[in-house]
């Protein structure tokens, strides 16, 4: 069963999130904050993981960043309420990230995971090639 990393800040919208993830079959790990996430990572290997942007004092580019460094083909999906989720593509290391705006649809978070490890199957191949 595909485990995937729920980092946000919002306990309602994080438990929404697992649920949705739940029903369609997903193992899930849940954290508030950049260091309960990379705990949880590093318990156990995740297939995936979906980041909250702003996660109260913090700054989910740094979480997204972390786990690329331990995971550099890591799907990541990121979410935020702002218009921040621009800023994401212009991150070298971050480009082939999926943004989705809250609110959204449970089928527009799963299509954005599949979205996303489509896009680092996709990168990983090229390297493949190119190397």
């Amino acid at each position: 069963m595909p485990r995937i990393l729920v980092v946000d800040d919002q306990a309602d919208v994080r438990a929404m999130i697992c649920m949705v993830l739940r029903v369609k079959g997903f193992d899930v790990a849940e954290a508030d904050g950049i260091k309960s996430g990379l705990r949880a990572f590093a318990e156990q290997d995740c297939d995936a993981a979906v980041v909250d942007i702003f996660l109260k004092d913090e700054n989910g580019f740094d979480l997204m960043v972390a786990l690329r460094e331990r995971a550099p083909d890591l799907p990541i999906v990121a979410v935020s309420g702002m218009t921040a989720l621009d800023a994401v593509a212009r991150t070298s290391e971050l480009s082939d990230v999926v943004c989705l705006q809250k609110p959204f649809r449970p089928v527009d978070l799963i299509r954005a995971i599949e979205a996303a490890s489509a896009s680092v199957g996709r990168q990983a191949g090229a390297a493949r090639m190119a190397g």
